[in-house]
């Protein structure tokens, strides 16, 4: 059992998210000016046209 999720672990790829966000500490490390837009949570309330959009595209029937 241990081998097989061994192997099943080897398959997984690393995400992209990670990647970017890895590259940008680099960066950062080398003195270079970055904004990150990679991953995280904004911190400003989502615009009311954005969640109207949303509420009506479900409503539509768009949850896929």
């Amino acid at each position: 059992m241990t081998s097989y999720l061994s192997e099943r672990l080897k398959q997984i790829k690393p995400s992209p998210t990670m990647a970017i966000s890895d590259k940008a500490r680099e960066l950062r490390a080398a003195g270079e000016d970055v904004i990150s837009l990679s991953q995280g949570e904004p911190d400003f309330e989502t615009p009311d046209h954005i969640k109207e959009a949303a509420l009506s595209a479900m409503h539509d029937g768009h949850t896929r």
